[in-house]
Order: structure tokens, then sequence, then C-alpha cells
């Protein structure tokens, strides 16, 4: 029965291994960075409109740049095969 048990663990892993799971973190990291970026652009006069600043370089392209770096860093992370599994 004993070696029931330990056959059911070795069958019982992980789709994705440690590094993928590493990877999926980074990568989720990296969208929160890219959401901080577009965040802001609050006036302490709500009757003013500073389109400068909403509309800035940071907002409109590098933030979206980031966030689909980052969601195209997660479908590598999935993809990836382990290192046990390539050889």
């Amino acid at each position: 029965m004993a070696k029931n048990i330990s056959e059911k663990e070795k069958n019982s892993e992980f789709a994705l291994s440690k590094e993928n799971y590493v990877l999926l973190a980074i990568g989720f990291a990296i969208i929160i960075i890219g959401f901080l970026l577009m965040i802001g652009g609050r006036s302490s006069d709500s009757n003013t409109f500073n389109g400068e600043e909403l509309y800035s370089f940071r907002r409109i392209t590098l933030a979206p740049l980031v966030v689909l770096f980052g969601f195209m860093f997660e479908i590598y992370a999935i993809m990836k095969k382990p290192k046990s599994e390539e050889k």
C-alpha cells in the first residue's frame, strides 16, 4: 500500500516547474509596474485641465508598452519547458 502512495505522489507533479512560477511572478510585477506608470494626472483644482500631464509620453506610450511586454513575458513563462524536459 505504501508503494501505491509513492507512485501517486510521483504522478501528482505540478504542470509547471518552480522556474515557471518565478517567471510568472516577474511578469506579474512588470504588469503592475506598467499600471503604476499609468496612474496620476490629478489636478489640485478641478476646474483646470492639464493636457500635458494627462497625455504625457509616460502614460500614453511607455506604460502600455510595459504592460504589453509583461503579458508577452507571461506567455513565455507559461510556455517555457522545464530544464528536465528539454533534453
